[in-house]
């Protein structure tokens, strides 16, 4: 069961669906939020809710002491896949990635690209061989989904599942 989780939001692009994600997570969860200089805050926090700088490499949540039970990169850029992929931990989002490997958490890349190029497609598979979820934001059509919030439930209700969230954000197959 996660009760501690980091979400990063690398880029700009997805930030929506990533806030969405942050959003949506119950409140029993502890939640640790890291933004990317390319991110913008557009919501007001509640408690019980960590904001940090890309920046701030040094932060709790960049230890394995720390004891986070899952991360997930939503969306997660090319270059942040790069860098963890080949272990470069030069910010706060490659830092606790690398320790979520290193401690064997649960770490959940939702890389955001079309079209795909060989390099990421190795990062991938390289990242998923030994235990990251590669889960891109990809929608499935028997869930009936009619609108673009439709869409963004079904994709975070999958990677709740992933997870072991518990949620009801989508029309599961009957």
């Amino acid at each position: 069961m996660v009760k501690k989780i980091v979400i990063s939001i690398t880029g700009a692009s997805g930030y929506s669906l990533g806030m969405k994600v942050f959003e949506l997570l119950p409140k029993g969860i502890e939640k640790h939020l890291i933004l990317t200089n390319h991110a913008k805050v557009v919501a007001n926090y509640e408690e019980n809710i960590f904001v940090y700088n890309e920046s701030q490499i040094e932060a709790p949540i960049s230890s394995g002491s720390f004891g986070a039970d899952a991360m997930i990169i939503a969306p997660c850029s090319m270059n942040t896949l790069a860098k963890i992929s080949v272990g470069i931990a030069d910010n706060l989002t490659s830092r606790v990635a690398s320790v979520m490997i290193k401690e064997r958490k649960t770490l959940l890349l939702a890389p955001r690209e079309l079209p795909l190029s060989p390099i990421p497609l190795e990062n991938m598979l390289k990242l998923s061989q030994i235990g990251v979820i590669i889960a891109p934001p990809i929608i499935a059509y028997y869930s009936e989904i009619e609108t673009l919030e439709d869409m963004e439930n079904f994709i975070i209700g999958k990677w709740f599942d992933l997870l072991n969230i518990e949620n009801n954000l989508y029309k599961r197959w009957e």
